[in-house]
């Protein structure tokens, strides 16, 4: 996206950014992408466990933004982000905008089993409570949780980077993969903008790390494979398909992920299998060093939530960068098939335009 020197002017002067302790580092990348400085906080704990946080600055009037995945040790680090932005709403800020690029708990977005919570939901209305006005997330687990909030969203995708990384390899004989036909249209969306076919595999989670392939649809014999999926947590999703594509004579086989999140015994069932070409993920979350196997590549996603950023600032839309907006194709596509007769809509297409 292009900006004039007017444009950045506006950002210098209106926001404020502040970090959690999840990840500096992608909010001081975000800060640089935007050319604005991050504003310094404390976060620390008092004799008795509770926390304290202190923003750094002033933010009477002004348009706040606090970056904080929902990373490991996720619950602490959700209680540090409700307590800036209530401290920013204590403090007069005109807007509160949080910027969660890893949303943990949109995976719990139902009631599947009697007397559980339904703590997406909670959690939106934990951070509409506190003052948000504004959230700003990356690539929910459900995008159904995108509607449990009262208060905007901004549901951005990381593709454009996924696109860019894989436009540099030769793909004809690649078909993308979803290792789970329900969460397939995300998958749908690379597997269109790389033209290639796309795969999907039928799975049952029987826990939180084992789950049960027992399909899979579409032609991947022969093929290399990018698998694509949300988030890579305990790596269970990606060893069983893995081992259903290997039946199958696959060639060269990539494992795609926004949020690297690696938990459990995901790294030690990564390593194990040498038929793994690459591992592709974003910055969402911190990957320490201890984590990062010589064949994963980190792709940065700073710029989107910067360019997210800068557009609300100056209210502009950030459409584009929406998960599920359409693409050209698509939305010609659409136009096609929902073009009214005059009849139906009561004249000719420009009266009703």
């Amino acid at each position: 996206m292009q900006w004039s020197p007017s444009d950045q002017e506006t950002v210098t002067q209106d926001i404020r950014v502040f970090s959690g302790s999840a990840h500096r580092e992608l909010a001081q990348e975000i800060c640089d992408y935007m050319q604005v400085p991050l504003l310094p906080s404390i976060t620390s704990r008092f004799s008795n466990d509770n926390l304290y946080v202190h923003l750094g600055m002033s933010v009477r009037e002004k348009r706040v933004f606090i970056v904080q995945p929902l990373s490991p040790p996720a619950s602490d680090h959700l209680l540090e982000l409700l307590m800036m932005v209530d401290a920013a709403r204590h403090a007069s800020a005109r807007r509160i905008h949080a910027v969660i690029p890893y949303f943990s708990y949109a995976r719990s977005d139902k009631k599947d089993e009697p007397r559980i919570s339904i703590t997406a939901r909670l959690i939106a209305d934990l951070l509409t409570t506190a003052g948000a006005s504004h959230v700003i997330t990356m690539t929910l687990h459900s995008p159904q949780v995108h509607g449990f909030f009262p208060i905007p969203v901004d549901h951005l995708t990381a593709e454009s980077v996924f696109i860019r990384h894989f436009r540099q390899r030769d793909l004809s004989n690649t078909v993308v993969v979803s290792p789970d036909i329900g969460h397939a249209k995300r998958a749908a969306k690379l597997a269109r903008a790389l033209n290639v076919p796309l795969a999907a595999a039928n799975k049952q989670r029987l826990s939180d790390d084992h789950v049960v392939i027992d399909a899979l649809i579409g032609d991947v014999r022969g093929k290399d494979v990018i698998i694509s999926d949300d988030e890579i947590a305990t790596a269970g999703s990606v060893v069983e398909l893995i081992e259903h594509l290997k039946c199958e004579n696959v060639g060269r086989i990539t494992v795609a992920g926004t949020h690297g999140v690696f938990s459990g015994p995901a790294i030690d069932r990564l390593r194990a299998i040498p038929e793994i070409s690459e591992i592709v993920t974003t910055n969402t979350v911190p990957v320490p060093e201890k984590k990062r196997l010589p064949n994963m590549t980190i792709l940065s996603v700073g710029s989107i939530f910067a360019d997210a950023m800068r557009c609300n600032t100056l209210g502009r839309s950030v459409g584009k960068l929406f998960a599920f907006w359409m693409d050209e194709s698509e939305a010609g596509q659409n136009a096609k098939h929902s073009e009214p007769s005059h009849t139906d809509a009561g004249g000719p297409p420009e009266a009703n335009a």
